[in-house]
């Protein structure tokens, strides 16, 4: 809306709203905001509102009641050891078995994302220069690429690996090895450097890379380069795609149910440099313009000791696969083309089938972080359609009652686009993830970290406050992390925005 919200108009001289409602309609939803402001009021501090005369009923019947009846049953429990005896061994193992059981809570330490050298920075012209100086691509592939960049939401200073600056390219298993060297390794020191933790003192590796998977695998590259300890829980995802990130944190958690009192470290990156497509199918040129070099490294630790240093606390993960289904499995699919040449093939149906995992993964999400009044909301739209036949719009909950942030994957700007308008989300909900994807591309998993970043880096995150990242894969996956800031937090230094945050946010040219 601007600035000015009104403005006089020749209809009848009836004075309009911006968007083209008259005044009474404007009034009406201003009217109906507040009526459901207090409906969700009233709904969150039910419990409360209702146990207010409850207690004032048992506060003026213990007033009235007789001291020497309280004295008698004071006297009778005084002497009877063996219901005092019994009371006592249940509420200790009550509260042992408690607090042996109960889920133990994980803590974010820190995280760092990698940002790679100025040099590796690839503007619009050098990449369509650099692709017509290959050879390899046709004139309509060209022309197809050059639409895509301008409509990509790309800035001009998003990274591509060393070996595709070079004419011809040079995608060797050594540049390869480089890349992933840099990026992990990159993230890892700065980790190390700003949390004091020694390798040493981690217990649970897992690594996340969908397209390179070298052997020995890259977790053993960061056992061998950080001289990690024997006894090391390591894991190495590969082929899960972009939303590998999450499943990498729900793994991370799990383990750190059975291990006490260790740290685990997350990585999450992709490897572009082997997986750059060299031929003119449509659907498989996409990628080359979309993503670009980036990962990140998270610190996890179980230690209630740890909860005073800490970020955030991990509250929950969801995870949504839709692999059983035929189009699912090969939206996003890795394959050759007729000549031959490898390359990642996204379908047209890529859109409808993430609307469809992400509404499968918000309906499980929903009932563990909405409020009641919004489930209520959503429970009885659900029945008057289910029950009544009644031809009800299906009510979408409103996820900004649940969550302060939001780390929608940087995947391209259509995803971006979709859930802003599914979800109803204002602008400044997704401008971490538009300015992300501007400034570093699609990182593939590590985006939601960068979008983390970008909101510290803002100075918006404030204790208690609520973030939901939510990242879409091959296979296909729809999966949601949700964490609760600690404290205030502000940027870790050497954060990747550190140099440019002021130019930030940006406008997007459509």
């Amino acid at each position: 809306m601007s600035s000015d919200p009104t403005s006089a108009t020749g209809n009848g001289g009836v004075l309009q709203i911006h968007h083209g409602r008259r005044l009474p309609d404007f009034l009406q939803s201003v009217n109906l905001k507040y009526v459901k402001l207090g409906y969700h009021y009233l709904m969150t501090h039910l419990l409360t509102l209702c146990m207010i005369p409850l207690m004032s009923i048992v506060i003026i019947q213990a007033s009235q009641t007789n001291p020497e009846d309280i004295r008698h049953l004071w006297h009778h429990l005084q002497y009877n050891l063996v219901i005092v005896i019994t009371c006592s061994a249940i509420l200790v193992f009550g509260s042992t078995f408690f607090l042996l059981t109960r889920p133990r809570s994980v803590y974010l330490l820190d995280y760092s994302c990698y940002k790679p050298p100025s040099h590796l920075q690839v503007k619009y012209k050098k990449f369509m220069d650099h692709s017509k100086l290959t050879g390899d691509f046709d004139d309509s592939s060209l022309e197809f690429q050059r639409k895509i960049l301008e409509r990509s939401g790309l800035g001009e200073e998003t990274y591509v690996p060393e070996a595709m600056h070079h004419i011809p390219p040079r995608p060797s298993m050594a540049a390869a090895r480089e890349e992933a060297e840099q990026v992990m390794f990159g993230a890892l020191d700065n980790l190390f450097e700003n949390t004091k933790v020694k390798p040493k003192d981690i217990g649970i590796l897992v690594v996340n890379c969908s397209l390179f998977n070298p052997t020995p695998s890259l977790s053993a590259m960061i056992v061998n380069k950080y001289k990690l300890r024997g006894n090391i829980k390591s894991f190495n995802l590969g082929g899960m795609g972009c939303s590998a990130g999450v499943i990498a944190i729900d793994l991370a958690k799990d383990m750190l149910q059975i291990h006490r009192n260790t740290n685990a470290i997350v990585v999450s990156t992709e490897n572009i440099t082997q997986n750059w497509y060299f031929g003119n199918k449509k659907s498989m040129l996409i990628p080359n313009c979309l993503f670009r070099v980036g990962g990140a490294a998270i610190l996890l630790s179980n230690k209630s000791s740890d909860r005073r240093k800490a970020k955030y606390k991990l509250l929950q993960t969801v995870r949504t696969h839709k692999g059983a289904d035929d189009k699912a499995f090969k939206c996003v699919y890795q394959e050759q083309d007729e000549a031959g040449k490898t390359g990642v093939s996204l379908s047209k149906d890529l859109m409808a089938i993430a609307g469809g995992a992400l509404k499968t993964n918000i309906t499980t999400l929903g009932p563990l972080v909405l409020p009641i009044s919004e489930q209520l909301l959503f429970f009885a739209t659900l029945m008057a359609k289910k029950l009544l036949n009644a031809k009800v719009k299906p009510y979408i909950p409103d996820f900004k009652l649940a969550f302060e942030h939001f780390c929608i994957h940087a995947g391209g700007r259509a995803v971006i686009d979709e859930l802003e308008k599914n979800l109803q989300l204002l602008p400044v909900h997704v401008e971490a993830s538009r300015m992300t994807l501007h400034r570093f591309g699609n990182t593939s998993s590590s985006s939601i970290w960068y979008e983390l970043g970008y909101i510290e880096a803002k100075g918006r995150m404030k204790k208690g406050d609520r973030v939901w990242q939510i990242a879409f894969g091959s296979g296909f996956k729809c999966n949601s992390a949700v964490w609760q800031a600690l404290r205030n937090v502000k940027a870790s230094p050497n954060s990747p925005w550190e140099d440019c945050i002021h130019m930030y946010p940006v406008q997007i040219v459509t």
